[in-house]
C-alpha cells in the first residue's frame, strides 16, 4: 500500500546518462522535496501504467525525453493522454529535439509543456527550477 502523506514522486524519463545526471542535480540543488522516479527508455516508462493501476502513487508530473530507445516519447505520451485515469498527469516534454515537427506532434497529443534542453548547465538549471516552481509549487494538480 502506498503512502499518501507522502509528496508525489516526479517520473523522469530520460535515457541520455549525461542529461539525467543533469536533471537529478538540478533537482538535488533546489531542494525539491518530491522524490524522482526515473525510467530509461519508452518501454520501462509505460511499465508505470500497470504500475500506478496496482496503487503505486500517481507522479506529480512527467518529465518526458523524446528520443527514447525501444518506444519513443511521443508514443509514450499518446499512451499516457489516452488512459482514462491517467490523462490528467502533466506531461512536460523536456528533449534536445528543437524540431518543429516533433513540438507540434506532442503539443497534438496533449503535451502540457516543451522545453528545449538548454546546452549550458546554469541555464539547464534555471529551466529546471522554473519547472519545479511551477508544477511543484503553483500549479494545481489532479491527484489520485
Amino acid at each position: 500500500m502506498t503512502n499518501t502523506l507522502a509528496s508525489p514522486p516526479i517520473l523522469l524519463v530520460e535515457d541520455d546518462p549525461v542529461d539525467l545526471d543533469l536533471t537529478l542535480r538540478a533537482f538535488g540543488g533546489r531542494r525539491c522535496g518530491h522524490p524522482i522516479e526515473v525510467a530509461r527508455d519508452g518501454e520501462e516508462a509505460l511499465s508505470y501504467i500497470a504500475r500506478w493501476d496496482a496503487g503505486e502513487r500517481l507522479p506529480l508530473f512527467v518529465l518526458l525525453d523524446i528520443k527514447l530507445p525501444k518506444i519513443n516519447g511521443l508514443e509514450v505520451l499518446r499512451e499516457f493522454k489516452a488512459h482514462p485515469q491517467y490523462r490528467r498527469i502533466p506531461v512536460v516534454i523536456l528533449t534536445s529535439s528543437g524540431e518543429d515537427s516533433d513540438l507540434r506532434s506532442a503539443y497534438d497529443l496533449g503535451a502540457n509543456s516543451y522545453i528545449v534542453k538548454p546546452v549550458d548547465f546554469g541555464r539547464f538549471g534555471e529551466a529546471i527550477g522554473q519547472v519545479e516552481n511551477y508544477w511543484c509549487a503553483l500549479n494545481h494538480g489532479v491527484q489520485k
